[in-house]
């Protein structure tokens, strides 16, 4: 391995350990009301999970055009979510080698994604929406692609 590459191995490592505990700071250590602790388990999940594909966003997309909320909220939810694991995307592939194949990034993905929303579900930090997964997973796929450029793999020769 080049000194380049060590560098660059260095930078990503020490990048990569910090944006994972901005991570879990937004993910679960943000206190966002979801402490409903009044309610069962069941309850819980019941209320605050979305499983039907598209309705936050649709939502979302809807508030921008009528205003029917404040624009921050939308464009906030949808923007983070889609851009909260585009590092994901470049981090996975630098680090795992396997993971340099789209399907094998993918699955990965897919599984990490749905195992992040259910513990923030069972352990009330934040809800399962389907949403936020899709959001998630085309911020990563779009990471990938980042990483799959010319320009990012020229980089780092």
């Amino acid at each position: 391995m080049g000194d380049k590459m060590k560098k660059v191995k260095v930078i990503f490592s020490i990048s990569f350990i910090f944006y994972l505990l901005v991570m879990l700071m937004l993910m679960f250590l943000d206190n966002r009301g979801y402490m409903w602790t009044n309610l069962s388990m069941f309850e819980y999940i019941r209320y605050s999970s979305n499983l039907i594909p598209f309705r936050t966003i649709s939502t979302y997309i809807q508030a921008i055009f009528d205003g029917s909320m404040n624009i921050d909220v939308p464009i906030k939810n949808l923007s983070g979510n889609l851009f909260m694991f585009l590092p994901m995307g470049i981090y996975l592939p630098f680090f795992i080698r396997k993971l340099h194949k789209a399907n094998l990034f993918l699955i990965s993905m897919i599984v990490i994604l749905f195992v992040l929303e259910v513990v923030q579900l069972i352990t009330r930090r934040g809800s399962f929406d389907i949403d936020d997964f899709i959001l998630n997973l085309i911020g990563a796929l779009m990471g990938f692609g980042i990483w799959k450029s010319k320009v990012a793999q020229k980089l780092l020769r």
